[in-house]
C-alpha cells in the first residue's frame, strides 16, 4: 500500500483506488464510512478526508449529504439529435430503472404553457413531474405538460411506465421534437432531489414535440443530474 514518496493523503487514496477493484465494487456502490476507513489502515480522520476529496476531484467518488460516499459509475452520453424516450434509452443499455411521479394534476395551463402549446383559455393540461432512477440513484428530474384533450385517460400508471408507449397504443406517430439547452443553478429543491452536495452547474432541456400532423401534444423540462450524463454530438461531413 504505502509508497513513503508520497504524502499519507494519496496513499490512503491510492489504496482505496485498489480496494474498489479487490472488492468488485461498481458504480453506485457505497464505501465505507471515514471513521472505518480511518481504523482499518491506522489514519486519522483527517487524512481519509483528504483522501475523498482527492479521489472525488477525480472523478472516482461522490458524496451525498447525509448519506455518504460512492464509487461514480460511467456517464451516460446523451446524444441530443435521437429522439428517444429514458425508458428504451434504459433498456437498450440493459440498466434497471423506475419513474417515481412527484407530481400529478389537472389544471389550467400558464399563459406560457397555452401560447407553446397553442392551447385556449379553457384548455386543461395535465403537468406531471417526475424523477426518474437508474440503479436506485436519480438520472433525471423532469416536469412535463400535456394537453387533457389529447390524453384525456392519461395516468398516472401510464407515466410510471412509457408516455411513449402509451402513445404508440394509440397508433399515434411522433413527427419532431425541438430541443433548447442551457445551463442553469438548481434551486435547493432540485439539488435536494438530483442528490447535488455542491453549488455546480447543471444543464436544463426544454422539448417541444409534435405528432405527425404537427400537433404539439408535449413540453417538457428536463433537468440532467451532472454526475450521470455527458452530452455527445454526431456530426457528419
Amino acid at each position: 500500500m504505502w509508497n513513503k514518496s508520497l504524502p499519507l493523503y494519496k496513499r490512503v487514496a491510492n489504496q482505496i483506488k485498489e480496494d474498489i477493484v479487490s472488492y468488485g465494487l461498481t458504480g453506485g456502490d457505497m464505501i465505507p464510512s471515514e471513521q472505518k476507513i480511518a481504523d482499518t489502515y491506522n489514519v486519522s480522520r483527517v487524512t481519509v478526508r483528504q483522501a475523498i476529496k482527492l479521489l472525488t476531484e477525480k472523478d472516482i467518488l461522490y458524496s451525498v449529504q447525509g448519506s455518504g460516499t460512492y464509487i461514480k459509475g460511467q456517464k451516460i452520453e446523451y446524444d441530443i439529435f435521437n429522439v428517444q424516450s429514458f425508458t428504451a434509452e434504459m433498456s437498450e443499455m440493459n440498466k434497471n430503472f423506475i419513474n417515481k411521479i412527484l407530481n400529478f394534476q389537472l389544471k389550467t395551463p400558464s399563459p406560457y404553457i397555452q401560447e407553446i402549446l397553442d392551447l385556449s383559455e379553457d384548455d386543461k393540461i395535465f403537468f406531471v413531474e417526475r424523477l426518474r432512477y437508474t440503479n436506485n440513484e436519480p438520472y433525471i428530474l423532469e416536469e412535463s405538460y400535456l394537453p387533457a384533450s389529447i390524453f384525456p385517460d392519461l395516468s398516472i400508471e401510464v407515466m410510471e411506465n412509457s408516455l411513449y408507449e402509451y402513445i404508440k397504443d394509440k397508433n399515434l406517430t411522433i413527427k419532431e421534437r425541438k430541443s433548447e439547452i442551457s445551463p442553469t443553478m438548481p434551486n435547493e429543491n432540485t439539488k435536494k432531489l438530483l442528490r447535488l452536495e455542491d453549488d455546480v452547474p447543471i444543464l436544463i432541456m426544454n422539448n417541444l414535440s409534435m405528432f405527425q400532423d404537427t400537433t404539439k401534444f408535449e413540453y417538457t423540462k428536463i433537468y440532467f443530474n451532472p454526475n450521470k450524463y455527458t452530452f455527445k454530438f454526431n456530426i457528419n461531413y
